[in-house]
Protein backbone atom coordinates (compact mmCIF):
# COMPACT_ATOMS: atom_id res chain seq x y z
CA UNK A 1 0.00 0.00 0.00
CA UNK A 2 1.28 3.47 -0.90
CA UNK A 3 -0.04 6.85 0.22
CA UNK A 4 0.00 9.94 -1.99
CA UNK A 5 -1.06 13.56 -1.59
CA UNK A 6 -2.86 15.24 -4.45
CA UNK A 7 -2.57 18.97 -5.16
CA UNK A 8 -5.42 19.73 -2.75
CA UNK A 9 -3.41 17.97 0.00
CA UNK A 10 -5.91 15.13 0.03
CA UNK A 11 -4.46 11.73 0.78
CA UNK A 12 -5.22 8.78 -1.47
CA UNK A 13 -4.10 5.20 -0.92
CA UNK A 14 -3.17 2.86 -3.76
CA UNK A 15 -2.47 -0.87 -3.31
CA UNK A 16 0.19 -0.71 -6.03
CA UNK A 17 0.99 0.87 -9.37
CA UNK A 18 -2.41 1.43 -11.05
CA UNK A 19 -3.19 -0.70 -14.08
CA UNK A 20 -6.67 0.66 -14.87
CA UNK A 21 -6.76 4.46 -15.06
CA UNK A 22 -9.61 6.81 -16.00
CA UNK A 23 -8.60 10.38 -16.89
CA UNK A 24 -11.13 13.21 -16.69
CA UNK A 25 -8.75 15.98 -17.81
CA UNK A 26 -7.79 16.46 -21.49
CA UNK A 27 -4.33 17.94 -20.90
CA UNK A 28 -3.51 15.26 -18.33
CA UNK A 29 -4.72 12.54 -20.69
CA UNK A 30 -2.14 13.77 -23.18
CA UNK A 31 0.45 13.65 -20.41
CA UNK A 32 -0.43 10.04 -19.59
CA UNK A 33 0.19 9.18 -23.24
CA UNK A 34 3.56 10.95 -23.14
CA UNK A 35 4.46 8.88 -20.08
CA UNK A 36 3.79 5.68 -22.02
CA UNK A 37 0.59 4.54 -20.30
CA UNK A 38 -1.17 3.21 -23.39
CA UNK A 39 -2.24 -0.05 -21.75
CA UNK A 40 -3.04 1.38 -18.34
CA UNK A 41 -5.45 4.16 -19.39
CA UNK A 42 -8.87 2.60 -19.93
CA UNK A 43 -11.18 5.61 -20.08
CA UNK A 44 -11.09 9.29 -21.11
CA UNK A 45 -13.58 12.12 -21.69
CA UNK A 46 -15.06 13.20 -25.01
CA UNK A 47 -12.84 16.30 -24.79
CA UNK A 48 -9.61 14.28 -24.52
CA UNK A 49 -8.76 14.78 -28.19
CA UNK A 50 -5.01 14.15 -27.89
CA UNK A 51 -3.51 11.83 -28.84
CA UNK A 52 -5.83 11.20 -31.74
CA UNK A 53 -5.45 7.42 -31.52
CA UNK A 54 -6.67 7.47 -27.93
CA UNK A 55 -9.58 9.73 -28.83
CA UNK A 56 -10.66 7.26 -31.51
CA UNK A 57 -10.03 4.03 -29.63
CA UNK A 58 -10.40 4.48 -25.87
CA UNK A 59 -13.67 4.25 -23.98
CA UNK A 60 -15.28 7.62 -23.31
CA UNK A 61 -16.92 8.36 -19.97
CA UNK A 62 -18.80 11.54 -20.82
CA UNK A 63 -17.56 15.11 -20.45
CA UNK A 64 -15.35 16.80 -17.92
CA UNK A 65 -18.37 18.21 -16.08
CA UNK A 66 -20.90 15.51 -16.96
CA UNK A 67 -19.28 12.21 -16.11
CA UNK A 68 -21.13 8.99 -16.91
CA UNK A 69 -20.75 7.08 -13.65
CA UNK A 70 -22.01 3.79 -15.06
CA UNK A 71 -19.34 3.84 -17.77
CA UNK A 72 -16.63 4.65 -15.24
CA UNK A 73 -17.80 1.81 -13.00
CA UNK A 74 -17.80 -0.65 -15.90
CA UNK A 75 -14.14 0.13 -16.58
CA UNK A 76 -13.22 -0.95 -13.01
CA UNK A 77 -10.57 1.74 -12.51
CA UNK A 78 -8.03 1.58 -9.70
CA UNK A 79 -7.21 5.28 -10.19
CA UNK A 80 -9.21 8.27 -11.45
CA UNK A 81 -7.35 11.46 -12.35
CA UNK A 82 -9.32 14.71 -12.07
CA UNK A 83 -8.82 18.47 -11.74
CA UNK A 84 -10.24 20.98 -9.26
CA UNK A 85 -11.28 23.46 -11.93
CA UNK A 86 -12.32 21.23 -14.80
CA UNK A 87 -14.37 18.68 -12.86
CA UNK A 88 -17.36 19.19 -10.57
CA UNK A 89 -16.84 18.68 -6.83
CA UNK A 90 -20.06 16.73 -6.29
CA UNK A 91 -19.21 14.36 -9.13
CA UNK A 92 -15.70 13.79 -7.78
CA UNK A 93 -17.18 12.89 -4.40
CA UNK A 94 -19.39 10.28 -6.06
CA UNK A 95 -16.48 8.92 -8.10
CA UNK A 96 -14.57 8.30 -4.87
CA UNK A 97 -16.99 5.45 -4.17
CA UNK A 98 -15.66 3.76 -7.32
CA UNK A 99 -11.90 4.33 -7.02
CA UNK A 100 -9.30 6.67 -5.48
CA UNK A 101 -9.43 10.09 -7.14
CA UNK A 102 -6.23 12.14 -7.48
CA UNK A 103 -7.02 15.83 -8.06
CA UNK A 104 -4.69 18.38 -9.62
CA UNK A 105 -4.86 22.11 -8.92
CA UNK A 106 -2.74 23.96 -11.48
CA UNK A 107 -2.41 27.75 -11.48
CA UNK A 108 1.14 28.28 -12.73
CA UNK A 109 3.98 26.70 -14.68
CA UNK A 110 5.53 25.67 -11.37
CA UNK A 111 2.41 23.84 -10.14
CA UNK A 112 2.05 22.23 -13.58
CA UNK A 113 5.56 20.79 -13.30
CA UNK A 114 4.72 19.55 -9.81
CA UNK A 115 1.60 17.88 -11.22
CA UNK A 116 3.69 16.10 -13.87
CA UNK A 117 6.07 14.78 -11.21
CA UNK A 118 3.18 13.62 -9.01
CA UNK A 119 1.45 11.75 -11.83
CA UNK A 120 4.76 10.19 -12.81
CA UNK A 121 5.17 8.96 -9.24
CA UNK A 122 1.59 7.69 -9.04
CA UNK A 123 1.90 5.66 -12.23
CA UNK A 124 5.40 4.27 -11.89
CA UNK A 125 6.75 6.64 -14.55
CA UNK A 126 8.76 8.97 -12.34
CA UNK A 127 11.92 8.78 -14.48
CA UNK A 128 10.04 9.66 -17.66
CA UNK A 129 8.24 12.46 -15.84
CA UNK A 130 11.54 13.92 -14.63
CA UNK A 131 12.96 13.79 -18.15
CA UNK A 132 9.90 15.64 -19.46
CA UNK A 133 10.19 18.28 -16.72
CA UNK A 134 13.82 18.94 -17.60
CA UNK A 135 12.90 19.38 -21.27
CA UNK A 136 10.06 21.78 -20.41
CA UNK A 137 12.27 23.84 -18.10
CA UNK A 138 14.92 24.05 -20.81
CA UNK A 139 12.34 25.18 -23.37
CA UNK A 140 10.87 27.83 -21.06
CA UNK A 141 14.32 29.12 -20.13
CA UNK A 142 14.67 30.23 -23.75
CA UNK A 143 11.67 32.55 -23.35
CA UNK A 144 13.45 35.83 -22.58
CA UNK A 145 11.03 38.63 -23.43
CA UNK A 146 12.74 41.94 -24.18
CA UNK A 147 9.64 43.97 -23.39
CA UNK A 148 6.13 43.53 -22.02
CA UNK A 149 3.02 43.97 -24.14
CA UNK A 150 -0.23 45.15 -22.54
CA UNK A 151 -2.52 42.20 -23.23
CA UNK A 152 -5.99 40.85 -22.49
CA UNK A 153 -6.93 37.23 -23.09
CA UNK A 154 -10.56 36.25 -23.66
CA UNK A 155 -11.92 32.83 -22.75
CA UNK A 156 -15.59 33.50 -23.53
CA UNK A 157 -17.68 35.66 -25.82
CA UNK A 158 -21.10 36.28 -24.23
CA UNK A 159 -20.43 37.56 -21.71
CA UNK A 160 -16.85 38.46 -22.56
CA UNK A 161 -14.60 36.88 -19.93
CA UNK A 162 -10.88 37.15 -19.38
CA UNK A 163 -8.28 35.72 -16.97
CA UNK A 164 -6.98 36.95 -13.62
CA UNK A 165 -3.59 36.55 -11.97
CA UNK A 166 -4.34 33.25 -10.20
CA UNK A 167 -4.73 31.26 -13.42
CA UNK A 168 -2.38 29.06 -15.42
CA UNK A 169 -3.08 31.12 -18.55
CA UNK A 170 -1.90 34.27 -16.76
CA UNK A 171 1.37 32.60 -15.82
CA UNK A 172 1.91 31.38 -19.38
CA UNK A 173 1.34 34.96 -20.59
CA UNK A 174 3.83 36.23 -18.02
CA UNK A 175 6.50 33.79 -19.18
CA UNK A 176 5.97 34.93 -22.77
CA UNK A 177 6.29 38.62 -21.91
CA UNK A 178 2.60 39.43 -22.25
CA UNK A 179 1.48 41.79 -19.47
CA UNK A 180 -2.01 40.79 -18.37
CA UNK A 181 -3.88 44.07 -17.85
CA UNK A 182 -6.29 42.22 -15.53
CA UNK A 183 -3.61 40.99 -13.16
CA UNK A 184 -5.44 42.82 -10.37
CA UNK A 185 -8.40 40.45 -10.86
CA UNK A 186 -8.88 36.79 -9.86
CA UNK A 187 -10.16 33.77 -11.75
CA UNK A 188 -12.21 34.66 -14.84
CA UNK A 189 -13.63 38.21 -14.62
CA UNK A 190 -16.08 39.65 -17.09
CA UNK A 191 -14.61 42.33 -19.31
CA UNK A 192 -16.12 45.01 -21.55
CA UNK A 193 -14.97 46.88 -24.63
CA UNK A 194 -14.69 49.98 -22.45
CA UNK A 195 -12.39 48.16 -20.03
CA UNK A 196 -10.18 47.05 -22.93
CA UNK A 197 -9.97 50.65 -24.11
CA UNK A 198 -9.46 52.20 -20.66
CA UNK A 199 -6.70 49.75 -19.76
CA UNK A 200 -4.93 50.55 -23.00
CA UNK A 201 -4.79 46.96 -24.26
CA UNK A 202 -2.27 46.71 -27.08
CA UNK A 203 -3.03 43.08 -27.96
CA UNK A 204 -6.30 41.18 -27.46
CA UNK A 205 -5.98 37.40 -27.71
CA UNK A 206 -8.88 35.25 -28.92
CA UNK A 207 -8.06 31.57 -28.30
CA UNK A 208 -9.53 28.50 -29.95
CA UNK A 209 -10.87 27.22 -26.60
CA UNK A 210 -12.81 27.06 -24.34
CA UNK A 211 -14.86 29.38 -26.56
CA UNK A 212 -13.92 28.65 -30.18
CA UNK A 213 -13.24 32.16 -31.44
CA UNK A 214 -13.20 32.44 -35.24
CA UNK A 215 -12.07 34.97 -37.82
CA UNK A 216 -15.50 36.64 -37.81
CA UNK A 217 -15.16 37.25 -34.05
CA UNK A 218 -11.70 38.71 -34.57
CA UNK A 219 -12.90 41.01 -37.36
CA UNK A 220 -15.88 42.20 -35.31
CA UNK A 221 -13.75 43.04 -32.28
CA UNK A 222 -11.07 44.65 -34.43
CA UNK A 223 -13.70 47.00 -35.89
CA UNK A 224 -14.73 47.98 -32.37
CA UNK A 225 -11.16 48.30 -31.11
CA UNK A 226 -9.14 50.12 -33.78
CA UNK A 227 -6.40 50.96 -31.27
CA UNK A 228 -5.88 47.32 -30.28
CA UNK A 229 -4.37 44.47 -32.29
CA UNK A 230 -6.80 41.52 -32.14
CA UNK A 231 -5.24 38.11 -32.77
CA UNK A 232 -6.48 34.53 -32.91
CA UNK A 233 -4.41 31.98 -30.99
CA UNK A 234 -4.15 28.25 -30.28
CA UNK A 235 -5.84 27.99 -26.89
CA UNK A 236 -4.25 24.64 -26.09
CA UNK A 237 -0.82 26.28 -26.13
CA UNK A 238 -1.87 28.74 -23.43
CA UNK A 239 -4.03 26.50 -21.25
CA UNK A 240 -2.95 22.84 -21.47
CA UNK A 241 -0.80 22.07 -18.43
CA UNK A 242 1.06 18.87 -19.22
CA UNK A 243 3.29 17.56 -21.96
CA UNK A 244 1.80 20.19 -24.29
CA UNK A 245 3.96 22.71 -22.45
CA UNK A 246 6.97 21.36 -24.31
CA UNK A 247 5.47 22.61 -27.59
CA UNK A 248 3.95 25.69 -25.97
CA UNK A 249 7.25 27.42 -25.22
CA UNK A 250 8.22 27.55 -28.90
CA UNK A 251 4.68 28.55 -29.87
CA UNK A 252 4.65 31.42 -27.38
CA UNK A 253 7.99 32.69 -28.65
CA UNK A 254 6.65 32.70 -32.20
CA UNK A 255 3.38 34.33 -31.17
CA UNK A 256 5.13 37.19 -29.38
CA UNK A 257 7.51 37.62 -32.32
CA UNK A 258 4.42 37.99 -34.52
CA UNK A 259 3.11 40.76 -32.26
CA UNK A 260 6.43 42.61 -32.34
CA UNK A 261 6.60 42.27 -36.12
CA UNK A 262 3.12 43.79 -36.45
CA UNK A 263 4.12 46.77 -34.28
CA UNK A 264 7.31 47.54 -36.15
Amino acid sequence: MAKYLDQLNRQIVLPGIPSRIVSLVPSQTELLAELGLQEEVKGITKFCVHPDSWFREKARVGGTKQVNFDKVRQLRPDLIIANKEENEKDQIELLESIAPVWISDVSSVETALHMILCIGSLTGRETRAMELIVKIKTAFAKLKPAQYIRTAYLIWKEPMMSVGSDTFIHDMMRHAGLHNVLEDQLRYPEISLETIRSRQVETLILPSEPYPFKEKDRAELQDNLPGTKVLLADGEMFSWYGSRMLQAAEYLAGFVAQIHAAKS
